[in-house]
């Protein structure tokens, strides 16, 4: 059984295969062409978090591909009425792959260990995987090639910042992140991709002007993710000197692209003119959730996936 909780569950190779297969719908998407390479296929959708680009992008691509896509809301009980246990169990007797969007990514990994169908991850604390696919996927399209490429994260090393790290290294991408200190990558999270991956160029610094330099896309996310509301004015302060404004653009090179994972808030991370700019790839870079979140599915579900993935 096949899941996708984390991009350490998938190899270089499955990036890739992901990857055309992304490439090749999008392609068919944007000549009219809508092909059902899912028919009959039901998806089951699980959000304990506000969710725009997820939520749509997962129930368009599921639709596009001739499955049928159900939202779960409070009314099944989930993590109340019943052990998720069970509630796995009984929920992918029914369905083919379930998407979820949880507070916590222990409750991703239980779903997976007791569901007997494909379990995507559509967001925890720890991990986005969904979105660091779509992140690599749209510097792939802009440059041609992933080959020679580098990432600069500026900000908060988060879920998001995690998943890219990973996605990264898998695919020989360099990536240094500018964060303050207290707010870095997982030092434990860095050692294993050096270690399972001899040569990736991970890096990181507190200083955004070196991280940029050198770099063919500049990346940010907000200060104060969803829960961390709380730490809303601490983190205005302690990310003060880490904003993504025309200036620190200036250092990169001057094709470089910017990105950002969405919603933002324009005059703290990123500057409205940066954002708005002809360098943010932003709106494209969301359209590519749906268009990758296909190879996900069909690469899960389709009919070159493994017998036992296929169900």
């Amino acid at each position: 059984m096949r899941h996708l909780v984390t991009l350490e569950d998938l190899s270089g190779k499955d990036i890739e295969t992901i990857f055309a297969i992304s490439e090749d719908l999008k392609d068919k998407f944007q000549r009219g062409i809508r092909e059902p390479l899912l028919p009959g296929r039901v998806m089951a959708l699980l959000f304990e978090k506000q969710s725009l680009r997820t939520r749509v992008s997962f129930e368009a691509c599921m639709t596009h591909l001739g499955g049928g896509c159900m939202r779960l809301g409070e009314d099944t009980g989930f993590g109340k009425r019943e052990g998720i246990e069970e509630f796995s169990r009984v929920l992918s007797a029914m369905v083919d792959v379930i998407v979820i969007r949880s507070k916590k990514h222990e409750t991703v990994t239980k779903v997976a260990e007791h569901a007997t169908c494909s379990v995507i991850n559509g967001l925890t604390d720890l991990s986005h995987p969904c979105q660091a696919l779509a992140d690599l996927f749209t510097l792939r399209e802009h440059r041609g090639t992933l080959d020679g490429a580098k990432f600069a994260w500026v900000g908060d090393g988060n879920n998001v910042a995690h998943s890219l790290a990973i996605g990264c290294a898998k695919t020989g991408v360099a990536m240094t992140l500018a964060s303050p200190k207290g707010y870095e990558l997982d030092p434990a999270l860095l050692a294993r991709l050096r270690k399972d991956h001899p040569g990736a160029r991970l890096e990181q610094t507190d200083d955004p002007a070196a991280a940029v330099e050198g770099a063919h896309a500049i990346y940010t996310d907000v200060w104060a993710s969803m829960g961390q509301e709380a730490e809303q004015a601490q983190r205005e302060s302690d990310f003060a000197a880490y904003q993504v404004n025309e200036k620190l653009m200036a250092i990169a090179p001057p094709e470089s692209i910017f990105m950002h994972c969405l919603p933002a808030r324009r005059g703290e991370e990123v500057t409205a003119k940066v954002i708005d700019g002809p360098q943010s790839v932003v709106v494209p870079q969301a359209g590519n959730r749906m268009h990758v979140q296909k190879g996900i599915l069909v690469w899960l579900l389709g009919a070159h996936a493994n017998d036992s993935a296929a169900r």
